[in-house]
């Protein structure tokens, strides 16, 4: 069982997340995400949490095959696409404070699989679908 004080989702959340720009090109998201095993990014503008681009995303932004645009440019085209045109907002956020429970819940309802994590206006850190699933499998191992 999991006690009071591990169900805070401070207790399970991954701090810093890797954030983009909006003006972070889509190949350069989708590296970043690669690389990180990451399937969402937060969006950052000026510190302030403005967008997230998820994997999905980024793949509906690539252009279908039936497409009558060269190879190349396709390529160029988006090569030069930026995060804002892709992005989801407004974010759904959760508050440092709620438990794992309020996130699931949240996540449930809203259909995603990963909450940007909020203190006021600061993103603080991300919490996913894993991180809340991890919590109840293993409830003593943060």
């Amino acid at each position: 069982m999991i006690s009071e004080k591990s169900t805070s989702i401070r207790q399970w959340m991954t701090p810093d997340p890797v954030c983009v720009t909006p003006e972070t090109t889509v190949p350069d998201a989708a590296l970043l995400m690669r690389k990180g095993g990451f399937r969402r990014l937060p969006v950052l503008e000026g510190g302030k949490l403005v967008g997230i681009v998820t994997d999905r995303d980024l793949k509906e932004a690539m252009p279908s095959d039936a497409t009558s645009l060269s190879i190349w440019e396709l390529n160029y085209l988006v090569a030069k696409l930026p995060v804002r045109e892709v992005m989801s907002y407004p974010v759904i956020t959760i508050d440092e404070n709620a438990t794992l429970e309020q996130a699931a819940r949240t996540m449930l309802e809203n259909k995603l699989g990963g909450l940007p994590v909020v203190s006021g206006e600061r993103l603080v850190g991300i919490i996913t679908v894993t991180d809340v699933l991890r919590a109840f499998v293993h409830p003593g191992t943060h």
